[in-house]
């Protein structure tokens, strides 16, 4: 396993509207004492939260933290440059990604942290992320907490997950560590390690999340005019797409080709059009 202490800086955490300054303030501070520092805010109620008194207060000498926060208007500009996000939702989805404990999310960000940048995803404390925040992400996360009391503070929420984070980061940390001593002869070969190069390892660079929505949108717009789906009925046909590119981890050139099918299907449907006039 290649060394993943660098997945610190290229993991961001976003928080979608949140509605109290404290609960960011405590979420920086979660973020710092296990080694993070990159909180991204959407739509924040109060727009200068970072310095609102009660957010500095809860940071509690994660200041750093919490004034470096960066502030965008809608979820898709905080995962602009992601190709893999996770998001944690308080409840069972009927739809949407693949659904994990926090520590298998934070295996998978681990492997998918190897390719580039990774988010995960926050919803407000109130609502929750909606159906089209969950669907944007590539996989969800659920904390099984004590259902007969399953209410967990957001910043509480940030803790659990950054805490199963690091523990993985650190541990393909050491095996990085194990692999290189025991090729230059210093160490045996740890049984636990996985040798760079491995047969896992993808073939290309993975898609980033906002070429991976405008290939969504490319196929919807396909599947209409193959009048295969019905904009007035769609059901849930997208939903189940999302979900099934969701489990095979998009490279770029896979993205490419499938909105290559789509531009040829919209061309092919326009032509038939036309010979019907």
């Amino acid at each position: 396993m290649a060394d993943l202490r660098g997945g610190f800086t290229s993991t961001r955490f976003v928080l979608v509207e949140p509605s109290h300054p404290g609960n960011v303030g405590a979420a920086a501070r979660a973020l710092k004492t296990m080694g993070f520092s990159r909180l991204v805010l959407v739509s924040p109620r109060v727009a200068n939260v970072q310095g609102d008194p009660e957010a500095i207060a809860m940071a509690s000498g994660a200041d750093d933290v919490l004034a470096c926060a960066h502030i965008v208007p809608t979820l898709a500009d905080a995962l602009s440059g992601v190709h893999w996000s996770v998001a944690l939702t308080a409840r069972q989805r009927e739809y949407g990604p693949p659904q994990w404990t926090p520590r298998a999310a934070a295996s998978l960000a681990r492997d998918e942290a190897l390719h580039g940048e990774i988010a995960l995803v926050f919803g407000n404390e109130r609502t929750g992320l909606s159906n089209e925040d969950v669907e944007r992400c590539s996989a969800l996360a659920h904390i099984p907490a004590n259902p007969a009391y399953s209410s967990l503070n957001l910043a509480q929420a940030v803790q659990v997950l950054a805490y199963e984070l690091r523990m993985i980061y650190l541990t393909s940390g050491a095996e990085a560590d194990a692999n290189a001593n025991a090729a230059s002869g210093r160490a045996p070969h740890t049984a636990g390690a996985v040798p760079a190069g491995s047969a896992t390892e993808p073939a290309g660079p993975r898609a980033a999340s906002d070429d991976i929505e405008s290939m969504f949108a490319h196929l919807e717009s396909a599947l209409v005019a193959l009048e295969f789906l019905d904009p007035a009925n769609p059901k849930k046909l997208m939903s189940r797409l999302r979900r099934l590119f969701a489990r095979s981890g998009l490279e770029r050139e896979e993205v490419n080709i499938v909105r290559g099918i789509a531009k040829h299907i919209l061309l092919a449907t326009s032509r038939k059009d036309d010979g019907a006039r």
